[in-house]
């Protein structure tokens, strides 16, 4: 998409960063160290009189205009480097076979070279009929990337919708990072304008804050990621990048996830906006319980390319689909026949036992 030296070379760095990042969380331990989602302290009270059929219960849902199996997506991983179109094409069969969305990993790289632009448009190709959604980071939007250029990068991908990572933290920790974030706001604000698709907003694993999730809604996004701490530590990804220390005191930085998603949920339910959690969601239970706590929809990555690039494209399949009929145990012993009354399902909520005096 560029004939500019300088940016070709800025793209093999940024190929090179994104294997870097594949391959560190797949073989580190890149966890945070000392905080959890806090999803682990909540559980969905036990009806037993739920008065439905298990097989009435539907898990379905609508994301970006396209009908869904169940309530969640694969968060944006991975593109832009030469063995990222296998595994983007792998995880939109994937998604296929299942009706769950995707989402590409940052595109920033295809407006650097045109190297490896079949490394993103392998998910559309792989998963005709399901959501799939673009991605870039808030700093290309700071930098005032032309609209005309993410329309591209939309276009390439056939996308149904387009997400702004929001990753100050990353910025920061990282050897070649750009922490300059003055006019992200604004440039968002632009795309809301001027992009035909919806805009999603997500953080990366450090979560988004009530007042800013306030200023996102407030310039016109309608998909809010929460993308909380206690799953990934980016910043911990960044810290063995760079050959440091891991007792950084920035690798347990951000607010968990299921307190980020209590958090948005009545300023994204008041704005009519659609809240995803994301943020180490590892399993059919965290699901469940991040939409209890308000979310529509719940997204995972590490775990589901981990069980990809370890065991297999049919492994990943399989664990899919005990996650969905968990889900389904999950709504039925809850007494919810669908996502919207799982949303409004009793918690009860266990405090840390090392809370307790």
């Amino acid at each position: 998409m560029t004939n500019d030296p300088q940016d070709h070379a800025d793209g093999r760095q940024t190929s090179s960063r994104k294997k870097d990042h594949v391959d560190l969380c797949i073989g580190s331990d890149v966890a945070f160290r000392g905080k959890s989602t806090g999803l682990e302290r909540y559980e969905l009270e036990h009806n037993a009189l739920p008065e439905i059929d298990f097989q009435d219960v539907d898990p379905s849902v609508m994301f970006l205009g396209r009908p869904c199996s169940m309530p969640l997506l694969i968060s944006s991983m991975t593109g832009g480097y030469a063995e990222a179109e296998r595994i983007n094409s792998q995880l939109g069969e994937v998604c296929q076979s299942l009706g769950i969305p995707m989402g590409v990993g940052s595109q920033r790289q295809a407006l650097q070279d045109g190297r490896y632009l079949d490394s993103f448009r392998a998910a559309r190709r792989a998963a005709p009929s399901v959501p799939i959604f673009g991605n870039i980071g808030g700093a290309e939007v700071a930098r005032d990337t032309a609209l005309e250029d993410v329309r591209r990068l939309a276009d390439l991908i056939e996308a149904d919708g387009f997400a702004i990572h929001l990753n100050p933290l990353q910025e920061l920790m990282q050897p070649e990072g750009n922490p300059n974030f003055r006019g992200v706001l604004a440039g968002i604000e632009r795309l809301c304008r001027g992009l035909e698709i919806p805009l999603i907003v997500k953080e990366v694993g450090a979560g988004l804050s009530a007042d800013v999730i306030r200023r996102l809604l407030d310039v016109g996004v309608a998909h809010i990621d929460v993308a909380g701490a206690g799953g990934t530590s980016w910043s911990g990804v960044e810290i063995l990048r760079r050959g440091e220390e891991d007792d950084d005191p920035f690798w347990d930085w951000g607010i968990p996830t299921a307190e980020a998603v209590a958090a948005a949920r009545p300023i994204c339910e008041d704005a009519g906006a659609t809240l995803i959690a994301s943020g180490g969601i590892a399993g059919p239970r965290d699901i469940a319980i991040a939409i209890a706590l308000g979310a529509h929809l719940a997204g995972s990555a590490r775990i589901l390319l981990k069980t990809l690039l370890d065991d297999g494209q049919p492994a990943l399949a399989a664990m899919l689909s005990r996650w969905k009929r968990t889900l389904r145990g999950m709504m039925f012993l809850s007494g919810c026949r669908t996502v919207a009354e799982l949303r409004c399902a009793r918690l009860v909520h266990r405090p840390d036992p090392r809370e307790r005096g």
